[in-house]
C-alpha cells in the first residue's frame, strides 16, 4: 500500500519576461522595509534594484558561500540595520542571502539569473576549511522569487547549458531520494520534459526567450520536487566536491548526472522507465546522452580542476555521505569508478 508524508513549501512566484525591475518594485513595497540590503554578483543586473534604493548593497560574493564572507554579509545586514533581502544572480548569490536569512530570520526576494534553483528550496549549504556543510531550515526558503527570463538570455550559452543540467539533474536525484514521494516524483518528471524541450532551443538560439522560459519553468519544478526529496547521491557528490575542490557548481552537476543514472537506473527501473518518458525514448541513460550531444555539455571533471590524484581523497568523502536509500549499494570501489569515468570524460557505463 501507498503511504508518504509530505509537505507543500509555501512561496510567492512572479513569473514574467522583461517584468523583473517592476514586480520588485512592487514586492519590496508590499514588506513596507525600511532598509533592503541587496546581495548581488553582477553590475550587468544593476537596473533590476536600481528603483528600490537599497540601505546596503553588498557584492562580495563566492561560490558555495565560504563561512568567512557570510559572516561578513550578517556583520553588514545588522549594522545597517537591515530588514529586507533581496538577491539577484545565481544560486552563489542567493545561497549568501540564505546564510544571512539562517541566523537572523530576515525575509528573502529573489530574482534569479540563472537556473540553479536554489531560490525554490529551504536547503542551505556554507564551506569552510575544503568541507561543505548542508542543512534544511525553514528561514531560507525566500518568501518571493521573481523570474524573468530576459535575465537569463543574457548568459553565455555555456552557462545555460551547464545551469539547465544541474536543473535536470535536480529532477533525476529526486526520483529516488531518500525523502521521495509520488508528488514529487510527478513535479521532477515534467520538470525533465520541459527541460528537455527548453535546452536545446537555447543552444539553438540563445536570445529565443522561449527556450529561457521553458527551461526556467522546469528548473522551478526540479527545486520545488528536490526540496521535497532530499539529496540523492548526485547531489553528495557535488556537495562534496564542490567544497573540498572548489570546482564550479553548475559544471560539476552538468558533468557527474550521466553517470550517476547510469549507476541508479538499472536498480529504480520503475523512476528509469518514467525518466526514459520524459526524454521522450525507452532508455533513460541514452535519452540524457542524446540531449548531452545536442547542447555539446560539459565532459570531464579534469577540464575544471579536479586532479586524478584527487580521486581517491575524494571517494573517501563522499562514502559517508551516501543515503542508505539510494537504490543501489555504492562501495568505495564502484565510487572511485564512476569518478574516475566522470573525471576523464569517458561515456557513462554504470
Amino acid at each position: 500500500m501507498t503511504r508518504f508524508d509530505h509537505e507543500t513549501l509555501g512561496q510567492r512566484v512572479l513569473f514574467a519576461s522583461g517584468e523583473a525591475t517592476e514586480n520588485l518594485r512592487a514586492e519590496v513595497a508590499r514588506f513596507n522595509a525600511a532598509a533592503v540590503m541587496v546581495i548581488a554578483g553582477a553590475e550587468r543586473n544593476a537596473a533590476i534594484w536600481h528603483g528600490i534604493e537599497p540601505a546596503l548593497l553588498h557584492t562580495d560574493v563566492a561560490p558555495h558561500v565560504p563561512v568567512d564572507k557570510a559572516e561578513k554579509a550578517r556583520a553588514a545586514a545588522r549594522k545597517h540595520g537591515i530588514d529586507l533581502l533581496v538577491c539577484v544572480g545565481g544560486g552563489s548569490t542567493i545561497g549568501l542571502a540564505k546564510a544571512v536569512a539562517l541566523t537572523s530570520d530576515l525575509p528573502i526576494i529573489a530574482v534569479p539569473t540563472t537556473y540553479a534553483g536554489s531560490e525554490a528550496t529551504n536547503v542551505w549549504g556554507m564551506t569552510e576549511a575544503a568541507r561543505k556543510t548542508t542543512g534544511v531550515d525553514a528561514r531560507v526558503l525566500p518568501a518571493t522569487v521573481i523570474y524573468d527570463a530576459t535575465l537569463q538570455a543574457t548568459l553565455p550559452v555555456e552557462l545555460s547549458v551547464a545551469s539547465g543540467l544541474n536543473a535536470l539533474a535536480h529532477s533525476v536525484d529526486s526520483m529516488w531520494a531518500p525523502r521521495t514521494d509520488p508528488i514529487n516524483q510527478a513535479l521532477a518528471v515534467e520538470a525533465i520534459r520541459v527541460l528537455v524541450a527548453g535546452l536545446p532551443l537555447i543552444k539553438a538560439d540563445p536570445g529565443d526567450l522561449r527556450g529561457h522560459e521553458k527551461t526556467l519553468c522546469g528548473a522551478y519544478l526540479s527545486a520545488v520536487a528536490f526540496a521535497s526529496a532530499g539529496s540523492g547521491l548526485h547531489h553528495k557528490i557535488c556537495h562534496v566536491l564542490g567544497g573540498a575542490y572548489n570546482l564550479p557548481h553548475a559544471q560539476t552537476h552538468a558533468v557527474i548526472l550521466q553517470h550517476v543514472l547510469a549507476y541508479n537506473a538499472p536498480a529504480a527501473p520503475d523512476a528509469a522507465e518514467r525518466i526514459a518518458a520524459a526524454f521522450g525514448g525507452a532508455d533513460a541513460v541514452a535519452g540524457l546522452a542524446s540531449l548531452r550531444a545536442t547542447l555539446d555539455a560539459p565532459t570531464a571533471l579534469r577540464d575544471y580542476g579536479l586532479r586524478e590524484s584527487d580521486l581517491d581523497e575524494a571517494a573517501e568523502l563522499i562514502l559517508p555521505a551516501v543515503p542508505a536509500s539510494n537504490p543501489r549499494p555504492v562501495t568505495k570501489e564502484s565510487l572511485t569508478r564512476l569518478l574516475r569515468d566522470a573525471w576523464a570524460g569517458r561515456s557513462a557505463c554504470g
